[in-house]
């Protein structure tokens, strides 16, 4: 597995976390994400289990202005924990966690209730098109709207 897949696949794994817990998907979830960890040894699992309820606990506790610097905070310390585990395992159990994962993130994914972000940006951030549609994400405040359409002649 390429090192950028499964930066890719660890990175999704931390989201779905994050866009699980306090969704009715969480108790399902967070048991297979246990389990993932535990990978049959019932103390890594309960270890799993304490800190996704830690998780579900501070993103439960947020202030409406904390949660999207929390859910980011959670969000990488998943990613580490996804992380830190394929890297301690050898290339067969590497690529059967990987499917695991990638199960995973797709149930979170499917799960009603869920809203899934494909994409987090933190701090600021100037996108800009001279030639075409221009697509922006500001967190805090989110501004849609159409760009002018851009000259015929572009020469």
């Amino acid at each position: 597995m390429l090192a950028e897949e499964l930066a890719a696949l660890v990175a999704a794994g931390g989201m779905a976390v994050v866009q699980a817990a306090g969704t009715d998907a969480w108790r399902g979830f967070r048991e297979k994400v246990a389990a993932w960890f535990g990978r049959g040894d019932i103390g890594r699992e309960r270890v799993a289990l304490e800190r996704l309820d830690q998780t579900a606990a501070v993103l439960a506790s947020a202030n409406p202005g904390q949660v999207e610097e929390y859910r980011g905070q959670e969000a990488a310390s998943w990613r580490t924990r996804f992380a830190d585990l394929m890297d301690d395992l050898g290339e067969d159990d590497r690529v059967r966690a990987a499917a695991g994962l990638r199960e995973l993130v797709t149930q979170v994914r499917q799960a009603p209730g869920v809203t899934v972000a494909e994409i987090a940006i933190s701090g600021n951030v100037h996108i800009q098109s001279t030639h075409g549609s221009v697509s922006a994400v500001k967190t805090g405040h989110v501004t849609m709207g159409n760009p002018p359409v851009p000259d015929a002649d572009l020469s």
